[in-house]
């Protein structure tokens, strides 16, 4: 019995070595939870020719949008284990909508890290008809004005909805929901003045911003975004313990072998180092980072228990 289980485990390693031997073989499909434009499809755009380079092979890239990511994150977690369907996930989804849906129709272990692709801050940013100067004079501006402010979100369980439920509860700024499908349309209804406030990430609404359509009251990282350097953060703005980020990541199905996922993420790795890659990112307004599969690991099980706390302390739901 005991050489026959010996025999089995040796065989399992002489296939994952082989696999990773052989892999990849053909085009490799990162599939992106969210419509074209924004965050998650700029950062897979960002590194799909960079890690085409450093496998030898194509990487396309897939938008499944809908569901709040579900319809992505369902279909990567159903996929073959077998490194070429990878899926690329944006933080508030991988870690708020477990933390808001009781039956997702995928879990987190469903996935495996691979590594961390970028990294952003976010900007509070109102249409130019609001008065307010700064953070302070717009939630005060808010208050006196009961039931007039809307926010915009990318959709229920986006950060920008998680992240502006959390600015109303530090603040007590009272605003309605507006969830749209993606930020694309939801910065439509911004610049036209339907919906007042978006709180997002800086490749959303950077050019408005700095042409003036929009207004950027403060951005919710330790540091002023080095695209909007005259933007204050939002300890600057009198409102320090409030700071959100985003990230996305690249996952595997759970059960991808091993070596697949170490040279996938050795090759993340040296996609994101490439100075073409980095300066890619930069003019996006955001950060290539990788942090590899163990890192990864850690950050989303940190991440699910912080916004566990959040979500219920908030009352927060997928409504």
């Amino acid at each position: 019995m005991q050489k026959l289980l010996a025999a089995a485990l040796l065989s399992g390693a002489a296939f994952g070595a082989h696999a990773a031997d052989d892999f990849p073989s053909r085009t490799l499909s990162l599939v992106v939870p969210n419509p074209p434009g924004g965050l998650v499809d700029t950062s897979a755009r960002i590194v799909a020719e960079p890690l085409a380079a450093a496998l030898g092979k194509p990487v396309v890239v897939e938008n499944k949008d809908g569901g709040s990511g579900n319809i992505a994150y369902q279909y990567v977690a159903r996929a073959k284990p077998d490194g070429y369907t990878l899926l690329v996930s944006y933080s508030a989804y991988h870690v708020g909508n477990p933390n808001l849906t009781a039956k997702l129709p995928w879990a987190p272990k469903d996935f495996v890290p691979v590594g961390l692709v970028t990294v952003s801050s976010n900007v509070i940013a109102v249409h130019p008809s609001i008065k307010a100067a700064d953070i302070t004079e717009f939630v005060a501006e808010v208050k006196n004005s009961p039931g007039r402010f809307n926010y915009a979100s990318q959709g229920v369980g986006s950060l920008s909805h998680l992240g502006t439920e959390v600015f109303k509860q530090q603040t007590g700024a009272a605003m309605f929901h507006v969830p749209y499908r993606g930020s694309g349309a939801a910065i439509q209804d911004v610049l036209a003045g339907n919906v007042q406030v978006f709180i997002t990430t800086p490749p959303s609404v950077m050019g408005h911003v700095q042409s003036g359509k929009l207004k950027a009251l403060a951005v919710t990282s330790p540091k002023r975004h080095p695209m909007l350097p005259d933007v204050p953060t939002t300890a600057e703005a009198g409102l320090p313990e409030y700071q959100l980020e985003s990230w996305v990541a690249l996952f595997a199905p759970a059960g991808t072998p091993q070596p697949v996922i170490d040279k996938l993420a050795a090759s993340v790795d040296a996609a994101l180092k490439q100075p073409a890659t980095v300066q890619r990112a930069q003019a996006a307004g955001i950060e290539a980072r990788f942090e590899g599969p163990e890192a990864l690991n850690q950050r989303v099980a940190t991440e699910l228990a912080y916004w566990q706390r959040t979500v219920a302390a908030a009352g927060i739901t997928a409504d």
